[in-house]
């Protein structure tokens, strides 16, 4: 689908409309909105690491593919250059500061790049950007999107991510909490799409297994049993209970190691050298290793025979999850009253409370006494790249 130009020929776009169902389970109302070149604007604060940055990646890549204009704003990071090569575009704007006295300045600025691209779609991803938005595309001159990510504190300044066109919310929960929080809000205006794990990207079948090896030997895990969490440090992560389940596991397992993949902002080495401290203090400091960021993310989970997600905020959803299950590698997560949880116990691994220091210790070592092998069946389809996709270009159709 590479090839097609279609910009606004209506006899390209039926013939391509065609093309699309022939090809995909599509109705007939998403293969028209795929078919139609559409210029897409996504928004959030930076392109570091985390799930929201990495499936704004993922979309503006499938969106090209499909034959549409996308455009990534943000303050610029290291996935940045992802991007462009996918054939998007990129456009580094100051949507991250939270500096109140500088919104007149980068709104008017966000305002005439809204003037020289004519968008289609304006989506904002987070509440920085989109109450720059709010000032920017005044008399509400663009369709505007909105995706709830997190059960954000109620108020004025996270209000404005209800006040999308359509807004989107990552789970039932979000969807729910949003409604009882601001129980004027039009229900029927928020859709829930979950977040979605490319499954060819992670394919068990597809993983470099030279890389593997040289990691498990550059990280000092030769033979380890290795318990893997991913995420940036930061509190809401609770690695503080990652850490103290490794310590507790490290008589019954003596080769257990705990391995933990996530970069760390200049405003949280504080709270990193704490984890360090913490290690140190439970006798485990040579068990715990702090990887840092990294790319290879279908590599890292290979490397685990477990994953963690010990979120204080629906682990059980996060896209950590769904990747480590498409590995093949058994996930313990935690969870939150009302979620569809994506874990099931003793199937593909095993749900947890939060904060439960013995609870995630005492599933670590079921695993390891009798290790799951085969995740990758349990991904729900509706937790897949394709069908996020499908759904957020319906969105986009609706307010077209």
């Amino acid at each position: 689908m590479d090839g097609f130009c279609l910009q606004n020929n209506p006899s390209q776009q039926s013939c391509v409309a065609i093309l699309l169902r022939a090809y995909f389970p599509l109705r007939d109302d998403v293969a028209n909105t795929l078919a139609t070149n559409m210029k897409i604007i996504q928004l959030l604060p930076e392109l570091n690491e985390g799930g929201v940055e990495r499936g704004v990646v993922e979309l503006n890549r499938e969106f090209v593919k499909l034959g549409h204009t996308s455009i990534v704003i943000s303050n610029g990071g290291r996935l940045a250059p992802m991007i462009s090569a996918a054939g998007g575009e990129h456009i580094t704007l100051d949507v991250c500061s939270k500096n109140p006295l500088s919104v007149p300045f980068r709104s008017y600025k966000l305002s005439k790049l809204f003037d020289r691209l004519q968008p289609d779609i304006i989506h904002a991803r987070s509440r920085v950007p989109a109450w720059l938005c709010h000032f920017a595309n005044h008399n509400r001159r663009f369709p505007f999107i909105t995706t709830v990510h997190g059960m954000n504190s109620v108020g004025r300044y996270s209000r404005i991510m209800t006040t999308g066109d359509r807004v989107i919310c990552v789970s039932e929960v979000i969807k729910g909490y949003l409604l009882e929080n601001y129980p004027d809000l039009n229900g029927e205006t928020l859709h829930v799409i979950q977040r979605g794990v490319d499954m060819q990207m992670f394919d068990p079948e597809a993983v470099d297994r030279e890389f593997v090896d040289e990691l498990r030997r550059q990280l000092g895990l030769n033979d380890a049993f290795i318990v893997g969490s991913v995420g940036r440090i930061t509190y809401l992560k609770d690695y503080e209970t990652f850490i103290a389940a490794i310590a507790q596991c490290a008589e019954s397992i003596p080769s257990i190691r705990g391995v933990i993949v996530g970069g760390v902002r200049a405003d949280k080495q504080e709270y990193l050298a704490g984890l360090k401290r913490l290690a140190a203090s439970l006798g485990v400091a040579e068990r715990i290793v702090f990887a840092g960021s990294q790319s290879r993310m279908p590599e890292i989970y290979d490397l685990f025979d477990v994953m963690v997600n010990a979120s204080l905020k629906m682990g059980n959803v996060g896209r950590t999850v769904t990747e480590g299950l498409a590995m093949n590698t058994p996930v313990i997560a935690t969870t939150f009253e009302g979620l569809r949880n994506l874990v099931v116990d003793n199937v593909n691994g095993f749900i947890i409370n939060n904060q439960d220091v013995d609870g995630l210790a005492k599933s670590i070592e079921k695993l390891y006494r009798t290790p799951i092998r085969s995740t990758r069946s349990t991904v729900d389809p509706e937790f897949t790249l394709d069908a996020m996709v499908e759904k957020t270009l319906t969105i986009y159709g609706q307010v077209l």
